[in-house]
C-alpha cells in the first residue's frame, strides 16, 4: 500500500483512511467486524468523532487491543472549554485509550484560535500538554476558512472535502498544506456517494502524494474493494481518465454534496437527500428512490417556506430552495415516465 505521512506530523500511514461516520448505521457485532477486517487487512488509520453517536464505542470495542498499532483521529464540535474536556474525556474512555493521535475541531466556524473568548484552543495546548492528545487538527467546509486555518500555523492537519470532482482553488489547497507542513485528510472522498467509481477514485488518490483519503465505509464489500486497491493499486489510465472526465462533465459546479449542515430544515425537508435526488437516481438502482416513502419525502419539498436557514448555512453558497424545486420538478417527471 502506498503510503502517506501528514505533514510535520510525522505521522505515517497507508494511503487507505477508514472513515468511521456510516458504522454508527449498522449493528455492534458488524461494526466490530468490519473495523477488525480492516485492521487486518493493513488500515491503520481510522476517523471518527463525538457526533458520530456510537462509533467511537464502536471502534473502542472492536480495536482497543491493538491501540498501539493505530492512529486514531476523532473530533470535537463543543463551543467552548468546559465542553471540551467533557468530550475529550469521553473519546478517551469510549475509545479504551489514554491519548488521541489526532483530535480535531470538527467544523467549528469561525476555527479556534488563542485569545478567541472560547478557550478551545488553549483546552487544546493543556491537552496536548498532558499528553492526552498528540496533534491538533481541524475540519472545515468552506474553502476561505480552510485557507486561513493552514495559514495561520495553529493547526497540523487539516481536513477537507476532497476529491476528483475538486475544483482547481481546491487542489491549490493540497499544495499549500503541502508548503506549510500541514497534513491533509481528504473527507467525501467520493463526494457523498455521488462518485460510484471506487476504481476511478483511488486512482485519482494514489497520485495526490501529500492526500490521505479516508473512505467511509459501512459494507464489508466496500471495504473488500477498497482492500484490494491496496494489494493492486489501479492506474490512472486513459480509460479511467475518461470516466472521470465524464464524471466532472455532470457533477461539477452546484450540485448538493449532502453534508448536512444545512439541517434541521424548520419545514422539515431532509435537504442532503432531497437537494440531489437527480444525481442520485441516475448514478444508484433508481427503484429504491421511487418507493413510496421516497415519494413522501419529496413531497416535502412542497411545504418549502423560503426561510433562508438552508442557503445561509451551505458551506458551498448553494441556492438551496432552487436547487430544491428543480430536484422536485425533475423527480415528478421521472414518476410519470417522462425521463430516466
Amino acid at each position: 500500500m502506498d503510503a502517506v505521512t501528514l505533514g510535520r506530523t510525522g505521522l505515517t500511514t497507508g494511503k487507505n483512511g477508514f472513515g468511521a461516520l456510516p458504522i454508527q448505521r449498522i449493528g455492534t457485532a458488524d461494526a466490530e467486524r468490519i473495523l477488525r477486517k480492516a485492521f487486518d487487512g493493513g488500515i491503520h488509520f481510522f476517523d471518527t468523532a463525538r457526533a458520530y453517536s456510537d462509533s467511537e464505542e464502536k471502534m473502542g470495542r472492536a480495536l482497543s487491543d491493538v491501540r498501539n498499532k493505530l492512529i486514531i483521529a476523532t473530533k470535537t464540535g463543543a463551543p467552548d472549554a468546559k465542553g471540551f474536556w467533557e468530550h475529550l474525556g469521553q473519546s478517551l474512555t469510549l475509545l479504551k485509550t489514554d491519548y488521541i493521535d489526532l483530535y480535531q475541531f470538527h467544523n467549528i466556524s469561525p476555527y479556534p484560535r488563542p485569545g478567541d473568548g472560547s478557550g478551545l484552543y488553549e483546552a487544546a495546548l493543556e491537552a496536548k500538554r498532558k499528553g492526552t492528545i498528540r496533534f491538533i487538527g481541524l475540519t472545515a467546509h468552506r474553502l476561505q476558512t480552510a485557507r486561513e486555518a493552514v495559514e495561520s500555523g495553529l493547526y497540523d492537519t487539516l481536513q477537507f472535502p476532497f476529491s476528483y470532482l475538486s475544483s482547481e482553488e481546491e487542489i491549490a489547497l493540497t499544495a499549500l498544506c503541502r508548503e506549510k507542513g500541514v497534513g491533509f485528510i481528504a473527507m467525501k472522498s467520493l463526494a457523498g456517494g455521488l462518485i460510484t467509481n471506487a476504481k476511478a477514485a483511488y486512482a485519482f488518490m494514489s497520485e495526490q502524494d501529500n492526500v490521505l483519503p479516508i473512505w467511509g465505509i459501512q459494507r464489508e464489500r466496500e471495504l473488500d474493494e477498497f482492500l484490494a486497491f491496496a494489494e493492486n493499486p489501479p492506474k490512472l489510465d486513459d480509460s479511467l481518465r475518461a470516466e472521470i472526465d465524464a464524471d466532472r462533465a455532470m457533477l461539477t459546479g452546484g450540485f448538493c454534496r449532502g453534508c448536512g449542515y444545512c439541517l434541521p430544515c424548520p419545514a422539515g425537508i431532509p435537504i442532503h437527500t432531497c437537494a440531489r435526488m437527480s444525481l442520485l437516481i441516475r448514478r444508484s438502482p433508481p427503484a429504491q428512490h421511487l418507493t413510496e416513502s421516497s415519494r413522501a419525502m419529496m413531497g416535502r419539498i412542497e411545504n418549502c417556506t423560503h426561510c433562508g436557514h438552508c442557503s445561509a448555512h451551505c458551506p458551498y453558497g448553494l441556492d438551496t430552495p432552487a436547487l430544491l424545486a428543480r430536484n422536485y420538478e425533475d423527480y415528478k417527471e421521472i414518476l410519470a415516465g417522462k425521463d430516466l
